[in-house]
């Protein structure tokens, strides 16, 4: 196929109608067509020394399969994706590009760089039409490997190891396996049937997947021991609070269990499912990383008029870019400089009282200091209060571990081969760095899977 000249400017996705996608979770962008994929990985200069492979934590040869999309094999294209990346369409909707791969491309110093993660998103939609593509397989080990969580980490992970040979069993303690991916993003950012999708792909590498499994509970610690190694990808599953007098009022959430009850219980459509969740007439959100922005656009989804309080300035919002805009256009309102201090309300909450931050020296990050400003309280009304600060690794099981060496937030402290305390237990993820992105998550998983194969092996 003629290689199209390339389009300078680069080529936009576009969104859905604003008045559309506010009354349903329908996915709000559109993708490329195969002749704009065409156009935009025609702009690659297929530089010599790839710097943007450097940003990119699972290693994907970007300027090889950017240059088959350009020359039409889209096929091939998906081949090279999956020999580094068994989750394209997630990682294609969801990682943060602009400050890793994209963030890295030579193109940005003098025009739009290259839409990598869109290229990426659009090669695996069309795999999952035409056929997918696995990966080869080493002969088998004979060895077995446990990996507890079936998040991006533990899928990853799982997926990894079956490709070196082994086999593995992963265990989920949930109804369905996902992890974040099917109960914190919604599926206005990424469908759930994608998610699924590319599950099965890892599922068809040998995996073998065991749902509704607590271990502690429905395996024991010490027949987990008996496998020949064992990832840890049990994720960030513990929401924190704000301490706010009033936070035990009905109405009050973390956006952990806010999400999870409209993303995995479909709480949306109560009682047609048993979930329940109020959907408030007027809602506050506390944060400004991704997960706020989500539960945000949830909660207007929902029907209620939607604030977002965020304690420093617009230009130190953590949440993507995109996200933030599609946020405003979606009617979210934001309070910048503020932070709440107390839930109001007796039997029944009637708002949410903040202050005013001043803008103090720089901390650790870079960014501003707040600092409260005496006099200066001010209500907001509502009748749902969503706190996304964000969350630390889930106790359940490391609980059951008490020889894991810890850190002071609860996170498991590994190497730089993800390996714990104890002897063939590995870790990556959430659980190991706290709350942090799906593609860093599935980095580390990344590498502890060829630490894990390397021990196994006697290398």
């Amino acid at each position: 196929m003629r290689i199209p000249a390339p389009a300078r400017e680069g080529i936009t996705m576009h969104d859905r109608p604003v008045d559309q996608r506010i009354h349903d979770f329908a996915e709000v962008d559109g993708g490329y067509s195969p002749d704009e994929a065409m156009l935009e990985s025609a702009r690659c200069l297929q530089c010599k020394k790839p710097v943007c492979i450097r940003g990119c934590p699972v290693n994907i040869d970007i300027p090889a399969f950017i240059r088959e999309i350009a020359a039409g094999d889209f096929k091939k294209a998906a081949t090279i994706l999956k020999e580094q990346n068994m989750l394209p369409a997630i990682c294609g909707r969801v990682c943060p590009q602009e400050v890793q791969c994209e963030g890295e491309c030579i193109l940005k110093n003098k025009e739009r760089p290259i839409a990598i993660g869109s290229l990426e998103r659009f090669v695996a939609d069309w795999e999952r039409v035409h056929g997918m593509v696995l990966p080869h397989k080493k002969t088998p080990s004979g060895r077995r490997v446990a990996v507890v969580g079936a998040g991006p980490a533990g899928l990853t992970a799982a997926a990894e190891l079956a490709r070196l040979g082994h086999h593995v069993t992963l265990f989920e303690s949930l109804h369905a396996a996902g992890g974040v991916l099917m109960y914190g993003i919604p599926a206005f950012r990424l469908p759930k049937e994608i998610v699924k999708a590319e599950i099965e792909a890892v599922l068809s590498l040998g995996v073998d997947l065991k749902l509704n499994h607590l271990v502690g509970r429905s395996i024991t610690t010490k027949e987990l021991l008996n496998f020949d190694a064992v990832f840890l990808g049990t994720g960030a599953g513990l929401p924190y609070f704000m301490g706010l007098p009033g936070e035990n009022l009905p109405g009050v959430y973390s956006a952990n269990e806010f999400l999870t009850r409209v993303n995995l219980m479909h709480a949306d459509r109560f009682p047609v499912f048993d979930t329940p969740v109020k959907k408030g007439s007027r809602v506050v959100v506390a944060g400004g990383g991704n997960v706020a922005m989500d539960a945000a656009r949830v909660a207007r989804r929902l029907g209620g008029k939607v604030t977002l309080v965020y304690r420093r300035r617009e230009e130190d919002l953590p949440a993507r870019e995109a996200e933030v805009a599609r946020a405003k256009e979606e009617g979210i309102e934001f309070v910048m400089c503020a932070n709440p201090v107390q839930v109001l309300g007796d039997q029944v909450m009637t708002g949410v009282e903040c202050v005013r931050m001043n803008m103090c020296e720089l901390d650790s990050s870079g960014r501003p200091e707040p600092a409260p400003v005496s006099g200066s309280e001010f209500t907001i009304d509502a009748d749902v209060f969503i706190a996304a600060i964000g969350q630390g690794p889930n106790p359940l099981l490391i609980g059951e571990l008490p020889e894991l060496k810890r850190g002071k937030r609860g996170n498991v402290i590994v190497d730089e081969d993800c390996r714990t305390s104890l002897r063939k237990v590995y870790a990556g993820g959430d659980v190991a760095t706290g709350a942090a992105t799906v593609i860093l998550a599935m980095g580390a998983a990344k590498r502890a899977a060829h630490a894990m194969d390397r021990m196994l092996r006697d290398e």
